[in-house]
C-alpha cells in the first residue's frame, strides 16, 4: 500500500522541479524559539523525514532510450540520427539490458542511498581540472536593506555569527526540515508539526505526503561545515572534522584562524568576533610574495603533488587548521563598481585570497558586497541556498552587532593566529606557476548581464505559459539567431525529493523549440500570431513534461551515466552508443543553464562547461527576467545577450497579440 501511495504522489513532483530554487512554497524558519545560540527551535527534528524518503527510481531502459533519442533528434541530421537510433536500439536489447539488470540488483542491495550518489561523487572527485571556473559556482547576497549594515566589518561579524547559529541549530537537530509545501495552509502549521513529530521517522514522509507536503533530502547539509576537498593523485577525498571550532579568515593572501565556538560548544561573543575581525582588517602586513591559497586553483594532480611537498616541508599542522576550519571567510580589500565586477570577483577573484577547496567560502568586499563560492563535489545548490537564505534572513532581521556596537576590549593579537607556511624553492615555484596558470585561465573569461524589463513571471503565467520554458526558448532562439544552430543544452534539476538524490538533466532543446525558434527567427513573416502562439504553447507543455520527468528521476542522462560507470567498473568495452560522436556531442553542453530565485540572492553565476560554450545563470522575476552569462573567446557573450533580449521581445510581442515585424 505504501509503495502504491508513493508512486501516485510522485505525479505531484512537477512542483519541485528545476534547480530554480524558487522559495515561495518552501517556507523557511520562523524566529520562534530563537536564541543567541540557535536560529530557531523546530518542533519537528531536522532529520525526521530522512529515513522514510522515497528512493530515487532507476528508470525503465526503454524509457531512457526513448528520451535519449528524442533529445538527439533536434541536434542531428537524418543520416546521423539513423546511426544513433540503431546504436541505441542495439544497446537496449543487448548489453544495455544486462547492465540495467545489474544496476537494479546493485540498487536493491544499497537501499541506504541512491544509484547515482556513488558514481556522482566519483565523477566530481576524479576530475583533474581545476575547481576554479570548471566546478565552483557563486551566489551573491542582496545588500542588507539597512545601508549602514553593509559595512564590511559589521556585515562580516553578523554573517559569521549567523553561520555559527545555523551550524549549531543543524547539529542540535533543531533546524526546520527542508519541506516543499504544496498546501502550506494545511502542512506548514504548528498543529501539523506537533502531530507529525510523533509519527515514527520510518513513516513520517507518508504523513507529510497526506497533506501534500514533500520533505527533501538533507544528507548533504553535514558537509557544509568543517569540510574540505583534499587533493589526491587520481581521485580527491572529502574531509570533515566537526571537532574544529575555528574560523579560517583570508585577507591579502594571508590566512588567520581564531575560535568562533568555545570549549563548551557555545558561540564566542559577537563583540569578540568583531574585535578579532577588526584586528585582521587592520593588519598592515604586506601581501605575501607566495600566497599558498592559489595552489587550490591548480590542476588536481599538480596540487596533490605540491600538497605532499608542503607536508614534507613541515606544514602539516597549518594545512590541518585550514582543512578543519568551520568555513572560510575571505575579506577582500577591493570595492565593487558593478554586477560584472562582482561576478568576476565572486566566481574567481585574484586567486590569492581564496581557498577554493573549502566546502564554501563567504566573500566580503571592502564595500560590503557578499557572496558564497562553493566547492561542488559534496553537494548541490539546495543545501547552499537554504544556508544562504537563513543567513540573509538572520543577519537582516536579527543582527547581533549594529553600527553602534563596540568591539570587545579583548587581546585579539593573542586570540588570532596567522597561519604560517614554510616554503622551499620548489614550493615557491609551484605557487608562481599556479598563479600564472590562474591568471591565464581567468583572463579568457568574459561575463555580461542583461535585464529584460518588458515582462516576467506574472504575464507569462497569465498567458498560461511556463516561465522557465519561455526563458529556455529564448536561449534557443538567441543561439539560433547568432550562430544558426541548435546545440546541446543542459538545465540542472534537483532530485532532492529522493534519498541521496543529486540532480537530473532537463534537455531544453527539442524538436518543438527548434521548430518554434526557426519560425520566430528565420521566418517571422510567414506565420500568423495564432500559429506562433500555438508553437509557444507546444514548447511550454513539452518543457513542463521534461521538467516533471526530471524531478521524478525520470530523465535519461543520469541513468546512461550510471550504466556507463557500471560497464567501466566491470572492465567492459563500451558499447557503440557511448562511442557514437552524437553521444559525445550531446554531452558537450554548449548552453549550460541554471536558474534560481530567492530574496537573499542578487546574482549567481558559473563559467561555461566547455571552451565553446556559454554559462547561463538566469532568474525569472515577477515583471522582469535577468541573465548573467559567461563565455570564453570562442563565443561572443555580448551579442548572445542581445539576441536573447530580441527573442524575449518577440515572444512578448506575440503574447500581446501583435505580429512580428
Amino acid at each position: 500500500m505504501l509503495s502504491v501511495q508513493r508512486g501516485i504522489c510522485l505525479g505531484n513532483l512537477m512542483n519541485l522541479a528545476r534547480r530554480a530554487f524558487v522559495i515561495d512554497k518552501r517556507t523557511y524558519s520562523s524566529n520562534k524559539g530563537s536564541s543567541a545560540e540557535y536560529l530557531h527551535r523546530s518542533v519537528v527534528p531536522s532529520m525526521h523525514y530522512q529515513k522514510s524518503l522515497p528512493r530515487l527510481p532507476v528508470p525503465k531502459l526503454e524509457d531512457t532510450i526513448r528520451r535519449y533519442l528524442a533529445a538527439q533528434r533536434p541536434l542531428l541530421d537524418d543520416d546521423q540520427y539513423r546511426i544513433t537510433e540503431k546504436h541505441a536500439q542495439d544497446f537496449q536489447i543487448g548489453v544495455g539490458k544486462q547492465l540495467n539488470e545489474d544496476l537494479i540488483a546493485q540498487d536493491k542491495n544499497n537501499k541506504h542511498t541512491s544509484y547515482i550518489s556513488g558514481p556522482w561523487f566519483d565523477m566530481y572527485l576524479s576530475a583533474r581540472d581545476s575547481v576554479v571556473l570548471n566546478f565552483n559556482p557563486f551566489m551573491s547576497f542582496n545588500p542588507d536593506p539597512k545601508i549602514e549594515y553593509n559595512d564590511q566589518l559589521l556585515r562580516a561579524t553578523n554573517m559569521v555569527c549567523s553561520a555559527v547559529r545555523f551550524m549549531k541549530t543543524l547539529r542540535a537537530g533543531l533546524l526546520e526540515p527542508e519541506v516543499f509545501h504544496l498546501n502550506p495552509a494545511k502542512s506548514n502549521t504548528d498543529t501539523f508539526k506537533k502531530l507529525i513529530r510523533w509519527v515514527p521517522p520510518s513513516l513520517s514522509w507518508y504523513g507529510a505526503y497526506m497533506v501534500n507536503a514533500y520533505p527533501l533530502d538533507m544528507s548533504q547539509y553535514f558537509h557544509l561545515f568543517n569540510s574540505t576537498r583534499i587533493p589526491k593523485h587520481g581521485r580527491d577525498e572529502l574531509f570533515t572534522d566537526d571537532t574544529g571550532r575555528h574560523l579560517l579568515v583570508m585577507r591579502k593572501g594571508h590566512m588567520y584562524v581564531f575560535d568562533i565556538v568555545d570549549r563548551d560548544g557555545n558561540m564566542v561573543k559577537p563583540s569578540e568576533i568583531q574585535s578579532h575581525l577588526k584586528y585582521i582588517l587592520s593588519d598592515p602586513t604586506p601581501a605575501p610574495d607566495f600566497p599558498v591559497g592559489v595552489l587550490t586553483s591548480e590542476n588536481r594532480n599538480v596540487w596533490a603533488g605540491l600538497r605532499d611537498k608542503l607536508i614534507a616541508a613541515g606544514n602539516g599542522e597549518a594545512l590541518r587548521l585550514v582543512d578543519s576550519a568551520v568555513f572560510c571567510l575571505c575579506l577582500d580589500d577591493e570595492s565593487m563598481h558593478d554586477h560584472i565586477q562582482i561576478s568576476h570577483n565572486m566566481l574567481h577573484g585574484d586567486g590569492s585570497n581564496r581557498w577554493y577547496d573549502k566546502s564554501f567560502s563567504i566573500i566580503l568586499t571592502k564595500d560590503g558586497q557578499a557572496a558564497i563560492n562553493f566547492e561542488h563535489s559534496w553537494g548541490d545548490g539546495v543545501a547552499v541556498l537554504r544556508f544562504q537564505n537563513e543567513i540573509f534572513k538572520d543577519t537582516t532581521e536579527q543582527p547581533l552587532v549594529n553600527p553602534s556596537s563596540a568591539a570587545a576590549a579583548v587581546d585579539s593579537a593573542s586570540a588570532v593566529r596567522r597561519v604560517q607556511f614554510d616554503l622551499d624553492d620548489e614550493l615557491e615555484n609551484g605557487i608562481k606557476k599556479a598563479k600564472q596558470n590562474f591568471d591565464s585561465a581567468v583572463s579568457k573569461l568574459t561575463i555580461d548581464a542583461m535585464e529584460f524589463k518588458q515582462g516576467g513571471k506574472e504575464q507569462l503565467k497569465k498567458s498560461k505559459l511556463s516561465p522557465d520554458a519561455v526563458a529556455q526558448l529564448a536561449f534557443q532562439m538567441g543561439f539560433l539567431r547568432q550562430y544558426g544552430q541548435t546545440v546541446a543544452t543542459y538545465e540542472s534539476c534537483s532530485t532532492a525529493a529522493f534519498k541521496h538524490g543529486r540532480t537530473e538533466t532537463i534537455r531544453p532543446a527539442s524538436i518543438h523549440t527548434k521548430r518554434c525558434a526557426h519560425a520566430f527567427v528565420k521566418q517571422p513573416g510567414q506565420h500568423s500570431v495564432q500559429q506562433l502562439r500555438a508553437m509557444l504553447n507546444e514548447c511550454s507543455n513539452y518543457h513542463g513534461q521534461l521538467t516533471k520527468e526530471a524531478a521524478m528521476g525520470q530523465g535519461f542522462d543520469r541513468h546512461l551515466f550510471a550504466l556507463r560507470y557500471l560497464a567501466n567498473s566491470k572492465g567492459q568495452v563500451l558499447h557503440d552508443l557511448y562511442t557514437d560522436p552524437a553521444y559525445s556531442a550531446i554531452n558537450h553542453n554548449i548552453l549550460s543553464t541554471s536558474t534560481l530565485t530567492s530574496p537573499a540572492v542578487n546574482i549567481g553565476g558559473f563559467a561555461p562547461v566547455v571552451p565553446d560554450g556559454f554559462g547561463v545563470g538566469y532568474g525569472i522575476h515577477n515583471d522582469w527576467i535577468g541573465c548573467n552569462v559567461s563565455s570564453y573567446p570562442a563565443r561572443n557573450v555580448h551579442e548572445f545577450l542581445q539576441c536573447v533580449h530580441k527573442s524575449l521581445e518577440d515572444i512578448f510581442t506575440v503574447l500581446e497579440g501583435k505580429p512580428l515585424s
